[in-house]
């Protein structure tokens, strides 16, 4: 595919959309800071929602002291020409809490304060719903092996990985789908991104609790029969798995998604045993989750 694009003078943004961490660069979309707005206060990070909440805070405070500042001695009991004075004012406005020393004394600032007065009852409910909103989605705990591994299984070779509930609540009636991404050339000669739906040897769970190995069989009917890394690698395939589930806890739908890359399978290796069986009770070791041990050359 050609990636020589010239991207001088467009929208574009940049996404990693299936999990895998190879990027992709969209361009020619609205990228307006507003649009959607609502959506990506909803999923950013934490951190960054704090910091722009708190950068809100500040501005809003600084622009309305500013105001007060330019129309004088307004304030009673404020040092005059103090913008100190003019910023706890504001703060004290806008968070609607009136502590009784400082009050505007004239028709301008009775104004201003009543413009900010309404901002920050709008804010106060804006902000309210925007975390109750963070604080309530349900969102699944699963955590994925770094890395895939083909061996074999039940006499077949066999793309293994492995994943596992950290929640102590169950996932009930959980999903799992695994997609094969990779560049393929079609009849006509035209290089395309093309999925694949990857057939699993147990694809459904009634109530994911512990951990679960995912196995899809190399078989003749596979798109990945006759595939070797080589080969994966110059297709820049991507391996997507998603898995959608009933949080016990939450009784809501949650989901989980995450990918590998060619360069994160290992061929001819097999997952290292994490499950100590004892005479009344098993112990599951998660050192050992991300950890493989080869089992000779790789087919």
């Amino acid at each position: 595919m050609n990636l020589n694009l010239n991207l001088r003078g467009r929208s574009r943004r940049q996404v990693a959309p299936f999990g895998t961490g190879r990027d992709v660069v969209s361009v020619g979309l609205d990228s307006s800071p507003l649009r959607d707005a609502y959506h990506k206060l909803l999923t950013m990070h934490w951190s960054g929602f704090f910091l722009l909440v708190f950068l809100t805070y500040m501005v809003t405070n600084a622009s309305f002291a500013l105001g007060y500042w330019l129309l004088g001695d307004v304030i009673e009991n404020a040092e005059p020409g103090s913008y100190r004075d003019a910023f706890f004012f504001s703060v004290q406005t806008l968070a609607t809490i009136g502590y009784g020393k400082f009050s505007p004394r004239t028709f301008g600032a009775n104004v201003l304060v009543s413009i900010e007065a309404l901002l920050g009852l709008l804010g106060l409910a804006v902000m309210t719903g925007l975390l109750f909103a963070r604080f309530s989605r349900p969102t699944a705990r699963v955590l994925f092996s770094r890395v895939a591994v083909v061996a074999q299984y039940e006499g077949v070779s066999s793309l293994m990985f492995r994943l596992a509930n950290t929640r102590s609540s169950r996932i009930v009636e959980a999903r799992l789908k695994l997609t094969l991404i990779r560049n393929e050339v079609t009849a006509e000669g035209r290089e395309v991104r093309r999925l694949h739906d990857l057939h699993l040897v147990r694809s459904e769970h009634s109530a994911f609790a512990l951990t679960w190995t995912a196995v899809h069989p190399i078989t003749p009917g596979s798109p990945l029969d006759g595939a070797d890394p080589e080969a994966l690698r110059e297709a820049m395939a991507d391996f997507v798995v998603s898995l959608v589930g009933l949080d016990e806890g939450f009784s809501q739908t949650v989901h989980a998604r995450y990918g590998y890359r060619a360069e994160e399978i290992r061929w001819g290796y097999r997952f290292a045993d994490i499950l100590n069986q004892g005479a009344d009770r098993s112990i599951i070791d998660y050192t050992k989750f991300h950890d493989v041990e080869p089992l000779g050359p790789p087919r």
